[in-house]
């Protein structure tokens, strides 16, 4: 009994020292900031029978041992010193401070537990390069988007009107520091009209930047030839009627006044024929108006033009193609007519065909008969009162 109950009471005292000394033991955490902010560094002991702290930087320098101070350094300050816990801050933390710091436990031997302190650093502001206003329509445009002083590097994404262009080539080189990053992107593409004012986005994103990423912007100018149509006010234009002939141009700049013709000369009757502006109106419409009308629109990049081909219709006419459709109609009732007719003469001549007489089988000599008809025949003239038996079938 008492060599078991000796051996209960080692047990349990080497379970004691054990504990002892595992709950002895520094614990901290790695720890991630922005440049320019602040870090706070914890160590804590659960089980401490008043054993020194210490921290240290990634230079083994003494930064502070229990609450005194070791290093001349203003940012570093000491926020709780106890014996299970030294903690302390940095602030305006820098690339530099940026490594592994040691907390030691000054037992036999000396505990110690690593934390490491890693320093994002910001990108600076995008800028993009390469856009030189204006830009002529099928130029080759080649638009740069730069951003240094990030760690790690940057991303770099392209957007044209909120719609993100995937098809750019990215880069990224050390900076002198060997510790930040340059990254650029290029986005290469042909000036075409319909980019005229569309605005062009680079955006940099980082963990740094709390999800608000970085934008650089540039609204596009692209110059380009005008496009010429005429849009009459109506399809049908009708002699002793009014037409207007609409010339839409578009360009970049814009079009000068347009330059309306007829049959590549000068308008014939400028009386009638007004120009208003882009529109042409042409009053009391008549044959002498048909032709080819043309409209010229010109800017300081080129000039272009659209025509209209104008024939004008008489109303009598245009009246006057009613009748043969009623004609038509006219002429497909009488074939009906006609077809029903011929039909109702065809049948009744049918059923006249097979409309006939015959006597029973008592009639006289249907004995002697094969058929039905023979027996009829037979009997036509021999049978005095055949007509009491006939029976009709049709």
């Amino acid at each position: 009994v008492f060599a078991c109950n000796l051996r209960l009471f080692c047990l349990s005292s080497l379970y004691k020292l054990y504990v002892k000394y595992q709950g002895q033991f520094p614990l901290t955490q790695n720890v991630t900031v922005i440049e320019g902010e602040t870090a706070t560094l914890t160590c804590r002991v659960d089980q401490n029978d008043n054993t020194s702290l210490q921290w240290s930087n990634p230079a083994q320098q003494t930064l502070y041992f229990d609450d005194k101070k070791a290093l001349r350094d203003n940012r570093i300050e000491l926020l709780r010193a106890s014996w299970h816990e030294l903690t302390i801050r940095v602030t305006d933390v820098s690339l530099s401070d940026e490594g592994q710091y040691t907390c030691s436990l000054f037992t036999m031997p000396v505990k110690t537990s690593k934390a490491f302190l890693t320093v994002l650093g910001v990108p600076e502001s995008p800028q993009i390069s390469g856009f030189v206003s204006p830009v002529m329509e099928g130029d080759r445009m080649e638009l740069t988007c730069k951003t240094s002083g990030s760690k790690p590097a940057a991303d770099i994404r392209w957007f044209k009107n909120d719609k993100e262009v995937k098809d750019v080539k990215y880069s990224k080189e050390e900076d002198a520091n060997r510790k930040t990053f340059t990254v650029s992107s290029t986005m290469v593409f042909k000036a075409d009209r319909n980019d005229d004012g569309a605005v062009v986005s680079c955006r940099v994103d980082h963990e740094s930047l709390n999800s608000t990423p970085q934008i650089a912007m540039q609204v596009l100018e692209i110059h380009y030839i005008p496009s010429v149509k005429i849009i009459p006010s109506t399809p049908w234009p009708e002699e002793g009627q009014s037409i207007t002939l609409i010339c839409e141009s578009k360009g970049k700049p814009l079009p000068d006044p347009v330059l309306w013709t007829k049959d590549g000369g000068e308008l014939p009757d400028p009386e009638r024929m007004v120009v208003n502006g882009r529109e042409l109106n042409i009053n009391l419409l008549n044959k002498t108006d048909n032709g080819t009308y043309r409209c010229e629109a010109e800017n300081s990049i080129g000039l272009n033009s659209a025509e209209y081909v104008l024939i004008i219709h008489d109303p009598n006419t245009l009246a006057g193609q009613s009748v043969p459709d009623h004609a038509l109609i006219g002429g497909i009732v009488a074939v009906v007519v006609f077809v029903t007719l011929c039909s109702i003469i065809l049948l009744g001549r049918y059923l006249a065909r097979h409309k006939g007489t015959y006597l029973t089988n008592e009639a006289k000599g249907a004995e002697d008969a094969p058929d039905a008809d023979t027996a009829i025949i037979n009997a036509e003239g021999s049978q005095v009162n055949a007509e009491e038996k006939k029976e009709y079938f049709i």
